[in-house]
């Protein structure tokens, strides 16, 4: 079995002789085995891990992507991030820790962003339509705008 893992920049991880891929989803984890049904989900930020045939192992920590099983021959995950490594404990631990992280960072950065968008948008509301903004008499419109009669 083929197994891809891609990030916007590089292909972590191309090998043709997988046996088995466990990978970890909203609703838990799970395992993919040669001539598995074709499959599209999401995944959750996790180590994914593979088996070859030689019977060596794979490991990779991926920040949330998405994985899909096509013709039973091929798992391909696309991801925004990808650090693949022999150790476990580190990915499992380091990696991972990292990854959560930066999203609660990302998170918190949108919410931020959507709250600076909407005052602005409130703002150029009171600006366009100051009928509907109680102000007093001698009060000027924001940014400067005329003084309301």
């Amino acid at each position: 079995m083929r197994l891809v893992i891609a990030t916007p920049v590089l292909v972590a991880t191309d090998i043709d002789d997988a046996v088995a891929v466990r990978a970890e989803d909203a609703s838990g984890k799970f395992g993919i085995l040669n001539r598995h049904a074709d499959l599209l989900t999401v995944l959750a930020i996790s180590v994914l891990s593979w088996r070859r045939r030689d019977g060596r192992e794979g490991h990779c920590a991926v920040r949330g992507g998405v994985l899909s099983v096509n013709g039973g021959k091929t798992v391909s995950v696309a991801t925004r991030e990808a650090v693949v490594s022999d150790d476990l404990v580190k990915l499992e631990h380091e990696v991972l820790a990292r990854f959560r992280r930066t999203g609660e960072e990302e998170k918190a950065a949108r919410a931020a962003s959507a709250r600076l968008y909407l005052a602005a948008v409130r703002r150029m509301l009171a600006y366009l339509r100051p009928e509907r903004v109680r102000r007093t008499l001698n009060e000027r419109a924001p940014y400067g705008g005329p003084p309301e009669s």
